[in-house]
């Protein structure tokens, strides 16, 4: 399925069963420009990670994601591909509804090739989230 916006093509064949939240694929649009999006987590300019609620920490996280791929030239609909690193995967359970809107607000219904992976701890030691991506602009 083309995404007439973005021109990625979604591949999700039948044998996957439908995806609830990504695509199983994203085929990136012909003559488009990678770009690889650093792992971004909650930190402030300066440094450090000062907010502790998980939900808020993901928003900061996307933003911060979005922000590098806006700067290239892109948009959210340029992200193919984005890992997220969680270190409460029953955290990121609990809050799934309020990401949920977080997510429609910023990405709106584009879903990329996604993975969720929850890992013992992160550099910045309040850090629950982090969030890599990779885009074609």
């Amino acid at each position: 399925m083309m995404d007439e916006n973005s021109g990625w093509e979604g591949i999700n064949p039948s044998e996957l069963g439908p995806p609830k939240g990504w695509t199983n694929g994203m085929l990136a649009p012909a003559g488009g420009r990678i770009l690889f999006v650093a792992g971004q987590d909650a930190a402030t300019a300066q440094g450090s990670v000062v907010e502790e609620d998980f939900v808020r920490q993901f928003e900061i996280a996307l933003a911060k994601t979005l922000s590098v791929v806006r700067e290239a030239g892109g948009a959210a609909e340029s992200i193919g591909r984005m890992t997220v690193f969680v270190t409460d995967l029953v955290a990121y359970r609990e809050g799934r509804k309020a990401i949920g809107v977080i997510w429609r607000a910023e990405m709106g219904r584009h879903y990329p090739a996604m993975s969720l992976v929850e890992v013992s701890r992160l550099v910045d030691p309040i850090a629950k989230v982090e969030i890599e991506a990779t885009a074609v602009i």
